[in-house]
């Protein structure tokens, strides 16, 4: 009897722990409050910024010389991947941007290069180019640009989807790639600067039939043409020890002025350098696109409602003077302090406008850029340049001599070579076999390190090295009958300046900073790559991931 007893009491005991732990009957409710609090957590704005050709080192090798309202803040308030890199070759503008915003890779997103060959065309398309749409706020082609290229969602159109398009996305870069590839396929906007005689920020018809009154009024503000000024560097030019000598072979430099030195009168040099076109190669583009992106925010109201806005921002400057000048030169080094600056001015207005706390920034760029090869020659670190002339010849001769045409061949570009498929069978040949004769042929060309099959890429699995990249930005569709990888730091490019492409250091390595709302503060040396970012944001918002997105969320970041 007196074991029962005591049997019933721990029996009693149990059951009553048991029913502590479990969720009480209004459970429902307290979900729901759970819920409204996820939601109010959500930012009212997110803000991406891409900077064009910013390597990593950028950060630490300038770093003393920006405030503390830029860059820093960043680092300081917010999160940064110092080991974040693109996962894919080709390392150039379009796929990048399309990338960071997709949160997947060409393979996917389908946009595998700048301009392309298409295959069934029988002729190279752009990544945004349009016949189908018209010219807003100019009558140029330049504004007949959509995203149609690009095969799938990004998370800004994931956003608008969620929020039964309450939540705005706006896209703004000198570049129209740089404002159109980010915004997605249901953006509100993306407008981008027409250069040349014109100098107005400008659209297509896939968004709007006419400009809002605020883009046309900051057009006729005249502040574009403010920018026709002295460019000097900001600081004492001795100060800058940070990058090579001012005078040097490795720049391009201004048509109508003799040497690439300090300073650069652009309101004379304006006349021989295509007009508003010469502010994209200097720091004052991205002063410029910062001015529209700011008007941007006030015009469009974003971020003053309970639906997250997202504002797709894409700062060229840095690209074109990375091209014009190279990775050592002063005048990058001038353009990052006076980036820094107008990313401090950026964040201000956010905290005044939007809220301090009330919106969500990363940063992060489509791609790097190699060190002027002729210059690394000079200090003896191998690198050099390839004639793809010569390597065109040389390989016509080749297939003349192995199948007596060399009509076989239809396009090389983008290092991918394109074959007459109905030639071959005509020929009687077998495509894989023809492919690896190629493969075989290349391999022996001076500067050539590698050399695939678009069998190999479709049969094989390749998880590390250049072979994996090569296949993540391989699409099955679009991409070449083979393929060729340089030897590192051998470019097909001018002497002067720098350029990209590649999947070596010089060019995945990039900038991942995250900052604002829902972001923690730190920092890792964990691998992280651009294919992360999307997914990232999406978790943070609490929406689907992009439709084909192959990055995972990085929760170390989210708060």
């Amino acid at each position: 009897m007196i074991k029962r007893i005591f049997l019933l009491f721990f029996g009693l005991l149990f059951m009553m722990s048991c029913a502590a732990q479990m969720p009480k009957e209004d459970s429902n409710d307290s979900n729901e409050t759970q819920d409204v609090i996820d939601n109010n957590s959500r930012p009212k704005l997110v803000v991406g910024i891409v900077v064009d050709q910013m390597r990593y080192d950028y950060l630490t090798r300038f770093y003393d010389k920006f405030g503390q309202g830029g860059f820093k803040r960043m680092i300081n308030e917010g999160f940064n991947c110092k080991n974040n890199h693109f996962n894919y070759i080709p390392t150039y503008t379009g796929p990048g941007h399309a990338s960071v915003h997709t949160g997947t890779t060409p393979k996917y997103h389908g946009v595998i290069s700048n301009y392309w060959y298409d295959k069934e065309l029988k002729t190279s398309v752009y990544c945004a180019g349009d016949d189908n749409v018209a010219p807003v706020g100019t009558t140029n082609n330049a504004g007949k640009m959509s995203p149609h290229r690009m095969q799938t969602t990004t998370f800004a159109d994931e956003n608008r989807l969620f929020s039964q398009m309450r939540g705005k996305t706006i896209g703004v870069s000198l570049k129209d790639r740089g404002a159109i590839l980010p915004a997605g396929h249901t953006a509100n906007a993306a407008y981008w600067f027409h250069g040349k005689d014109e100098g107005a920020w400008i659209t297509s018809t896939f968004y709007m039939n006419a400009l809002p009154q605020w883009v046309t009024d900051f057009n006729t503000s005249n502040k574009a043409e403010s920018y026709f000024k002295e460019w000097n560097t900001l600081y004492d030019i001795s100060t800058y020890v940070e990058s090579g000598s001012d005078e040097n072979t490795f720049e391009r430099g201004f048509k109508g002025k003799d040497k690439a030195v300090f300073p650069y009168d652009l309101a004379a040099l304006k006349v021989d350098n295509s007009g508003f076109d010469i502010l994209k190669e200097t720091p004052y583009g991205n002063s410029l696109t910062t001015d529209f992106a700011i008007a941007a925010i006030e015009g469009e109201g974003l971020g003053k409602d309970q639906f997250t806005d997202v504002l797709a921002l894409s700062f060229s400057s840095t690209d074109y003077v990375g091209h014009n000048f190279g990775v050592n030169s002063k005048e990058v080094e001038d353009t990052y302090i006076r980036l820094d600056k107008d990313l401090e001015r950026l964040f201000n207005y956010l905290d005044t406008q939007v809220g301090a706390g009330e919106y969500t920034v990363f940063l992060t760029a489509d791609h790097g850029a190699v060190n002027v090869p002729s210059y690394l020659s000079s200090v003896n670190i191998p690198a050099g340049y390839v004639s793809n002339s010569d390597r065109k010849e040389k390989f016509q001769a080749f297939l003349k001599a192995t199948y007596g045409t060399a009509d076989i061949l239809e396009n090389i570009s983008n290092n991918q070579i394109f074959l007459n498929r109905a030639k071959i069978m005509e020929l009687g040949l077998d495509l894989s076999d023809v492919q690896q004769a190629i493969v075989n042929e290349q391999i022996t060309y001076d500067n050539v390190a590698k050399a695939y099959s678009a069998t190999t890429m479709n049969a094989a699995n390749f998880t590390e090295g250049i072979e994996s990249l090569l296949q993540n930005g391989y699409n099955q569709k679009r991409s070449g009958d083979v393929i060729v990888v340089n030897d590192v730091a051998f470019i097909s490019y001018s002497r002067t300046g720098s350029t990209h492409g590649s999947g070596l250091n010089y060019d995945t390595h990039v900038p991942l900073l995250f900052f604002g709302k829902g972001i923690k503060q730190g920092s890792t040396y964990q691998k992280t790559i651009i294919p992360d970012i999307a997914p990232t944001l999406s978790a943070l918002l609490g929406i689907s991931f992009p439709n084909a997105a192959t990055g995972q969320p990085l929760e170390f970041v989210i708060d």
